[in-house]
């Protein structure tokens, strides 16, 4: 079963998707396809998508390309580090490629994974695995090829070496094509049929020290990745529905307008909260509360802040805050360090 930050993802990866069915012949549109979603969206950066949006899009791709060996692997080559945004900028900046690995590992949805990765010792070796039971069976073999390829692509892209793969072991049937991709892949050794999807690699290659090592950048970078996946979490279930209305539209959007935009009545609105243990209110003070914290972390004034929020006067606002925070805006302004890339999304 996913929990809620693998269930939301940036539209990149989708948008990477459609790009490589496109260089197949197939349409976009056709891609697309009972995935809700247009080709405009494929453009925009501040989309989030629903996993089994992309699984749509991966079955469309199959069902007009195909289904063969391989597939997976040439769409995992498409996958790179800039992609990853603040998770790419963490890896790079790790100790280790051991703490490249388990940073990973630890944050792999934001990686545009599909399989779940886990670490593990044994003796002079390092097992890393890749548990597909998230993904749709149909959809498995497309999955693990694309997510070694991936990983592959990107730990290139940040070591001018090939971390050894002893062996690789694979729940997948022998087929030719294997061969030549893991000769490409740098893994020449290959068992097929395991009970199991196992990279085994030397334990000694991840010890090895990473070329742009900063530690101070890379915990900043990674609470960047932690709060991504909070505000994923929190977009799950109706609660966060109605967050991101609240977050769109500010404190100037009463309950009323916020059920009429879901399709319910406002009773129903209020029954269905209670249900998600919380209500309208709660959740409209919690937001507004995120808002204000985006806004003067961002190097909004108060005044400026107060008034895109809708008080009436900074000392309202202040006194709100205050009881959100435990501090004044200014005060909470002033030790609260802007972080590269940080924005309020509307």
């Amino acid at each position: 079963m996913l929990d809620d930050s693998w269930c939301v993802r940036s539209i990149h990866s989708a948008a990477v998707l459609v790009e490589f069915a496109a260089s197949r012949a197939m349409p976009r549109a056709a891609a697309l396809a009972e995935t809700g979603l247009g080709e405009g969206d494929l453009d925009d950066p501040d989309i989030e998508i629903d996993i089994a949006q992309e699984f749509r899009l991966i079955e469309n791709i199959l069902d007009a390309t195909g289904d063969e060996p391989g597939l997976g692997l040439l769409a995992g080559f498409s996958v790179h580090l800039s992609m990853l945004g603040s998770l790419g900028i963490a890896m790079s900046s790790c100790c280790t490629v051991r703490e490249m690995a388990e940073l990973w590992a630890r944050h792999a949805e934001l990686s545009f994974a599909y399989c779940r990765f886990g670490i593990a010792d044994d003796r002079d070796r390092v097992l890393v695995t890749l548990d597909t039971d998230p993904v749709p069976p149909r959809l498995r073999r497309f999955a693990i090829e694309r997510d070694l390829a991936a990983l592959r692509i990107v730990q290139r892209e940040l070591l001018s070496w090939d971390i050894q793969v002893r062996r690789l072991e694979l729940t997948l049937p022998y087929a030719s094509v294997y061969e030549a991709v893991g000769v490409l892949l740098g893994i020449g050794d290959i068992a097929y049929d395991r009970p199991a999807d196992v990279l085994i690699l030397d334990a000694a290659d991840l010890r090895r020290p990473m070329p742009q090592a900063n530690s101070m950048l890379r915990r900043q970078y990674e609470q960047l990745c932690v709060e991504t996946v909070e505000r994923r979490r929190a977009r799950v279930g109706l609660s966060g529905q109605v967050r991101a209305l609240l977050m769109r539209h500010g404190r100037a959007i009463d309950q009323a307008a916020i059920a009429a935009d879901l399709h319910m009545s406002v009773r129903t609105l209020r029954r269905r909260l209670a249900d998600e243990g919380t209500t309208f209110r709660e959740l409209a003070c919690e937001t507004t509360g995120l808002l204000a914290e985006e806004l003067l972390a961002t190097g909004f004034t108060v005044d400026t802040v107060a008034t895109r929020l809708g008080y009436t006067s900074v000392s309202a606002f202040a006194t709100a805050f205050r009881d959100w925070k435990g501090q004044t805006p200014g005060q909470f302004a002033r030790s609260e360090p802007t972080p590269p890339g940080r924005r309020l999304r509307r």
